[in-house]
């Protein structure tokens, strides 16, 4: 099948390489931020228009239908270290790529699903990570707004990883009398000292009232230690 490649930044790829396949809002959003961060970024979509827009700005793009077994081998996609499937709508297009993918031996493959059925599928074909944007923003925003936390990151299922801030109750005391992980079944893991960088929390860090820190584990305990004062 042929594909129309958009003229853009040409470098030879490596193994550490990422291609992103479907170039909607998450996977542009994406792509986006693996440039920012140094890593050569192979990106494809079916739209012409999404694949001129990002040109300029990614390592490599071009359009394709990735739900063709022929044109995926002949992008070279065997050689790529990691893969995301970002395909939004389209389903069967989402399972058909993530496969082809798995057949060719990407040794690292991540799909995105719209559902719970979607994401069960995407696992039994053997994806080795599945994410559910929607829904984890979803969770993130829910526990902002609700005011248990200034961001929430879920690890897993059962883990997760929040920002919040210093109980009154806990002002100028280090971690090593607080005795959180103990009392509470959750740990601090960094400390922002006030001028907006976070450190590494120790047990002889003191923490104040108003200062925020990033604590994980799991669900349950992490909730009711939110409800502190």
């Amino acid at each position: 099948m042929a594909k129309k490649e958009a003229p853009g930044r040409k470098r030879a790829f490596h193994a550490s390489n990422v291609v992103v396949i479907g170039l909607g809002r998450f996977g542009t959003s994406l792509a986006l931020e693996l440039v920012k961060n140094g890593h050569q970024v192979f990106g494809i979509d079916t739209d012409d228009r999404i694949v001129q827009s990002l040109a300029s700005s990614l390592t490599h793009v071009v359009t394709a239908d990735t739900t063709d077994e022929e044109a995926v081998r002949e992008l070279g996609l065997a050689d790529m270290d990691s893969a995301v499937v970002a395909i939004g709508a389209d389903i069967e297009a989402s399972i058909l790529t993530t496969s082809l993918l798995l057949q060719l031996g990407v040794k690292q493959v991540w799909a995105k699903a719209n559902s719970k059925s979607h994401g069960r599928i995407l696992e039994q074909i053997g994806a080795h990570h599945v994410v559910f944007p929607e829904y984890e923003m979803g969770r993130r925003v829910a526990h902002q707004v609700s005011g248990e936390s200034l961001d929430y990151v879920p690890i897993d299922e059962d883990f997760v990883m929040l920002k919040g801030m210093v109980p009154e109750s806990f002002d100028g005391k280090n971690l090593a009398e607080l005795k959180i992980r103990s009392r509470f079944g959750v740990t601090v893991v960094a400390v922002n000292q006030g001028d907006g960088k976070y450190t590494p929390a120790f047990p002889e860090t003191v923490l104040s009232k108003g200062q925020t820190f990033v604590v994980a584990g799991q669900v349950e305990p992490l909730n009711k230690f939110c409800q502190l004062d």
